[in-house]
């Protein structure tokens, strides 16, 4: 049975990047049809295509280790015996989550210089730092799935598989 909390974290990061990559579409679909036919583009579409992107990708990132997702390599494991096999997935989920919380540290310290400075985009001037401080926090948030995984991996038979068998439940 799923967590309520995972359930209600699944579908608001779920609505974000689906409604981001909606808006893509529309600006995009717009921006097309006012060049082919009105001889005239949205001002910014490209920033504010760039700035929707960035949401589809970091939203939808926690989804894709929490669901597990992801691109797998797993060629050993059927070798490997099934203990082996729960630490190598312990391991793997452990760096993972260490590398996501440190880019998630890296990219907060981004933006807390790009909003001590002011940066904005160039045609549009929406401010850059509330983006990457949202980046960060979904890079933490990953990072924060990884650990749970970490945890699952010691309760279940296959750590790095959980999230694919909940899904087949």
């Amino acid at each position: 049975m799923k967590n309520p909390l995972t359930t209600a974290l699944e579908r608001a990061l779920g609505l974000m990047a689906g409604a981001a990559l909606f808006g893509m579409m529309l600006i995009t679909f717009a921006d097309v049809i006012g060049r082919k036919f009105l001889d005239a583009s949205i001002p910014g579409s490209v920033e504010i295509t760039e700035l929707l992107m960035l949401a589809v990708i970091f939203c939808a990132l926690p989804l894709t280790s929490l669901k597990g997702e992801h691109v797998l390599f797993d060629l050993l494991d059927p070798l490997l015996p099934a203990g082996l096999r729960r630490w190598q997935h312990r391991l793997a989920n452990l760096v993972c989550a260490t590398l996501l919380g440190a880019a998630a540290w890296l990219v907060e310290t981004r933006a807390l210089r790009t909003g001590g400075q002011g940066d904005i985009t160039a045609q549009l001037e929406i401010a850059i730092a509330p983006f990457q401080h949202a980046t960060a926090l979904m890079l933490l948030l990953t990072a924060l799935v990884h650990l749970v995984l970490v945890a699952r991996a010691g309760a279940a038979s296959d750590g790095f598989h959980v999230a694919a068998e909940e899904r087949d439940d």
